[in-house]
């Protein structure tokens, strides 16, 4: 990699991570023991931490509460030489998400958006826009109706200032929500999209990854495709077959929380670099194993 990095700018969700390991089988109705812990979180918040600790010069834009959990949030992000600015809500409380993990590693999410779902287009810094920087917007800001014209207008900002722009597919029930159509119109003139397996399916109709990145390069000049176990894939409307990378082993899933946006913060900077995609599907891949090796979204400060 290169000495200087190419600054990635990062808007998107900010949250606190309620973290609950259940210790056997949910018992509904009824009282499980459980290991809850509490860490930051918000995909694009954690693909920035992830960054930051690449050793990538990253900013974040987010927004977050009035509150105690924004100041630890914003504290943070600090740690991780991250240059925040995030906007704080005078009545919005800061984002949550109660994060439930069986016994088996399975997770299931509850999500309170709070202050993320009032980001405005006011509150995206003009100066962090300009050529050779590159823009990462988080799906779950364009998939709120709140935050859709801040990350609309963060996408504009970066192609008059002639900078790349990616997008991930935030969460398959939120795009599900928001239609296929909506949001391949939203994203028009994204450079790459990052989506998981199901997120793919959801914007193709296709349950086979190889042939629904295939029909997204209609709209995008390169996709990515998550697979989680089976690994990533790349593919480009001028290749005729995908680059494919296994997913590196772990020896014990601690949490999956986050490993997709490791998977990206690890891509990024390696693809940024003009490097073979090959090279940065396998870089994202190694992040995305770290991620998932202990508890939490974001790596260990």
């Amino acid at each position: 990699m290169g000495d200087v990095m190419t600054r990635v700018v990062v808007v998107g969700d900010l949250m606190t991570d309620a973290v609950a390991r259940a210790a056997f089988p949910l018992a509904k109705g009824g009282d499980t023991s459980a290991n809850v812990t509490m860490h930051g979180g918000g995909s694009g918040a954690n693909v920035a931490a992830w960054l930051a600790v690449e050793g990538v010069e990253s900013a974040f834009i987010g927004r977050r509460g009035a509150d105690i959990a924004g100041r630890n949030r914003d504290m943070e992000l600090m740690g991780y030489g991250i240059d925040a600015r995030l906007v704080m809500d005078p009545e919005r409380a800061t984002g949550t998400c109660v994060v439930m993990v069986t016994h088996k590693g399975d997770r299931t999410m509850l999500s309170d958006p709070g202050a993320n779902a009032a980001l405005l287009p006011e509150d995206i810094p003009q100066d962090l826009f300009g050529p050779g920087a590159h823009l990462h917007v988080s799906g779950y800001s364009l998939l709120n109706e709140g935050s859709r014209q801040a990350a609309l207008h963060a996408m504009k900002l970066a192609q008059r200032a002639q900078m790349s722009v990616t997008v991930d597919g935030g969460s398959n029930s939120h795009l599900k929500r928001a239609g296929a159509e909506p949001f391949l119109e939203w994203t028009q003139g994204v450079r790459l999209l990052v989506v998981n397996a199901s997120q793919a399916e959801v914007l193709t109709g296709r349950d086979n990854p190889e042939q629904a990145a295939k029909v997204l390069t209609a709209w995008y000049p390169e996709v990515v495709v998550k697979m989680a176990g089976e690994g990533a894939l790349w593919f480009s409307n001028g290749h005729a077959d995908p680059i494919r990378v296994p997913a590196e082993p772990v020896e014990e899933i601690a949490d999956g929380t986050g490993a997709g946006d490791a998977f990206i913060a690890g891509f990024l900077p390696v693809w940024l670099d003009g490097k073979p995609p090959v090279e940065a599907l396998a870089n994202g891949c190694r992040l995305a194993a770290r991620a998932i090796s202990h508890l939490g979204a974001r790596p260990m400060l």
